[in-house]
C-alpha cells in the first residue's frame, strides 16, 4: 500500500509513469523484433516461388511513419498463438465451421477465434481502465480489480460466441422470409418453359436478398464444373433450415426424374407459409400469456385498491 500512500501524498511522478510504459512498450516492440521471434513460416517461405510478379524489394519502398499494417503484422503472431489457446479450452472447431457457414461468413476457424481474442483484449482494457479509476478514486484493492479484468476477458470472448449463433440464426430468418416469394417466381419461370438453371439465373437476377445470393453461388458451383443437384446439396449442407433442405431435395428429384417442377415449387412454397403463419400464432399465444402478468399484477391491483379505498375512507371518518 506504500504506493497508493504516495499517490494520496502527492509522490506519483506523471511524468516518469509515462516515460516508463513508453520504454516498456519499445522493450516489447524490440522482443517482438528480434529475428527469433518473426521467424517466417512455410507459407512465407513458399511464397516468392509460387507468386507470377517478382518480389519487389521493400528498399525501394517509400514509408511514411509506421502503418496501420505494420502494426497488425507486428501483433498477428500474439493474436495467432491467443487464438489457438482460445480452440485448445474451448473446442468445437466444428461447430463454430457449421455456424459461419450459416451466418455467410467464410468457414475460417481461425479468423474468429481472432475475433473472440480481440473481443476479449477490448474486455479486458475497458476493465483496466474502470479499475485503475476505482483504484484511484476509491482506493480499491488489487485482487478484485484482477477478478473483473478476468471475468470482463471471459464475458467477451462468450459474447462473441454468441453474437455468432445469433447472427447465423438471423440470416436464416430472412433466407426463410423470402422462400416463399423464390419459390414462386422459380415456378412461374419453370411454367413459362425454362429449365432449371434458366429458372435459377432469372431469379437470381431479378431478386436480392440472402437466398438469391445462396442461389448464386449454386450457379457458380454448377458453372464451374459441378452439376446442379450436387451444387443445390451444398446450398442445403450449408444452412440449418428443414424447409430448405426439403426445396432442395424437391428441385433435384424433379431434375433427375422428370418430375413437374412448377407444381412442386409451389406446394413448397404454401408449406412455408403455413409454417410461418402457424409460428405467428405461436408468438402471438406466448406474447398474450406475458401480457396477462402486467394485467394481474400491476392493473388489477390498483384497480381494486381505487375500488375499496372510498369505502375504507368513509369507515374511518365514521369510527
Amino acid at each position: 500500500m506504500t504506493w497508493l500512500n504516495a499517490l494520496a501524498g502527492g509522490g506519483w511522478n506523471w511524468t516518469g509513469a509515462l516515460c516508463g510504459a513508453v520504454v516498456g512498450f519499445g522493450l516489447f516492440l524490440v522482443l517482438v523484433g528480434i529475428p527469433a521471434a518473426r521467424r517466417p513460416g512455410l507459407e512465407a517461405r513458399l511464397e516468392p516461388y509460387l507468386r507470377d510478379a517478382p518480389r519487389p524489394s521493400r528498399l525501394l519502398a517509400r514509408s511514411e511513419g509506421v502503418s496501420l499494417a505494420g502494426v497488425s503484422r507486428i501483433f498477428q503472431p500474439l493474436v495467432a498463438d491467443l487464438g489457438t489457446a482460445v480452440e485448445r479450452v474451448l473446442g468445437g472447431a466444428a461447430s463454430v465451421r457449421r455456424r459461419l457457414e450459416r451466418a455467410g461468413q467464410p468457414p475460417d476457424v481461425e479468423r474468429f477465434r481472432a475475433e473472440q481474442v480481440i473481443w476479449g483484449a477490448v474486455g479486458g482494457l475497458v476493465g483496466i481502465v474502470v479499475g485503475g479509476l476505482a483504484i484511484f478514486t476509491r482506493g480499491a484493492e488489487p485482487l478484485p480489480i484482477a477478478i473483473l479484468v478476468v471475468c470482463l476477458v471471459i464475458l467477451c470472448i462468450i459474447a462473441r460466441d454468441q453474437w455468432l449463433t445469433q447472427q447465423a440464426n438471423q440470416r436464416e430468418q430472412r433466407m426463410l422470409a423470402e422462400f416463399p416469394t423464390i419459390a414462386e417466381l422459380l415456378a412461374l419461370a419453370v411454367s413459362a418453359g425454362e429449365g432449371a438453371t434458366g429458372a435459377l439465373e432469372r431469379v437470381c437476377r431479378l431478386s436480392h436478398g440472402e437466398l438469391s445470393a445462396e442461389l448464386g453461388k449454386c450457379l457458380a458451383e454448377a458453372r464451374a464444373g459441378a452439376n446442379l443437384p450436387t451444387a443445390l446439396q451444398g446450398l442445403a449442407d450449408r444452412t440449418g433450415l428443414a424447409s430448405l433442405a426439403r426445396f432442395v431435395d424437391g428441385i433435384v428429384v424433379a431434375v433427375e426424374r422428370g418430375t413437374p417442377l412448377a407444381e412442386v415449387l409451389r406446394a413448397q412454397a404454401q408449406d412455408v407459409r403455413e409454417t410461418s403463419r402457424r409460428a405467428v400464432m405461436e408468438e402471438g399465444g406466448k406474447k398474450e400469456v406475458g401480457m396477462m402478468v402486467p394485467v394481474v399484477f400491476l392493473i388489477l391491483p390498483v384497480t381494486v385498491l381505487f375500488a375499496i379505498f372510498p369505502g375504507v375512507a368513509f369507515l374511518q371518518l365514521a369510527v
